[in-house]
């Protein structure tokens, strides 16, 4: 993924207003992301620990989405496995997040929601740049790892679909 800059980002995202997007916290350390890892960026709003942010091209646009972290799902699950991923992890490592829908289904209420890694680190599993905690694993596979970088995106972008529909 190219930097991405603060205007981008905000600009970006489709299922809430641009006061929210204007209000959120942005990472901090923005500028020393590990770009040339990362397949989308994600991040947890330390303003506000029940919404999470993720931001990833698509098409050559970039679609940001606002996350929710249910504050009662903390440290509920068990050993489980990312729906982008694959990496399993221990309890607390993958939790359901969900998206209120763009426009008007989302106005009326309606979202969707997925398992996905706690820290939105995904990319950073696939590399081998981040290990999961102690009980979680990347199983070896026997795709390249472009493929299985395809593969999350390709998870990702039928996540962000059903956002959109």
């Amino acid at each position: 993924m190219r930097p991405l800059t603060e205007k981008e980002i905000r600009a970006s995202f489709v299922n809430c207003t641009k006061g929210e997007a204007t209000r959120m916290t942005l990472p901090r350390d923005l500028a020393e992301q590990p770009w040339e890892d990362l397949d989308f960026l994600g991040w947890r709003d330390p303003a506000a620990p029940e919404r999470c942010c993720l931001v990833a091209e698509r098409e050559g646009r970039l679609t940001g989405v606002m996350l929710r972290y249910p504050a009662r799902a903390r440290g509920q699950h068990r050993r489980s496995m990312c729906t982008l991923c694959l990496t399993t992890h221990p309890t607390g490592g993958v939790s359901l997040m969900t998206a209120a829908k763009a426009g008007k289904a989302g106005r009326e209420g309606n979202s969707a929601g997925l398992y996905i890694c706690t820290d939105l680190a995904c990319s950073l599993y696939l590399r081998g740049k981040k290990t999961p905690a102690a009980g979680g694993e990347r199983f070896e596979e026997s795709l390249s790892l472009e493929e299985q970088i395809r593969r999350t995106m390709t998870n990702l972008s039928a996540f962000l679909d059903r956002l959109a529909a």
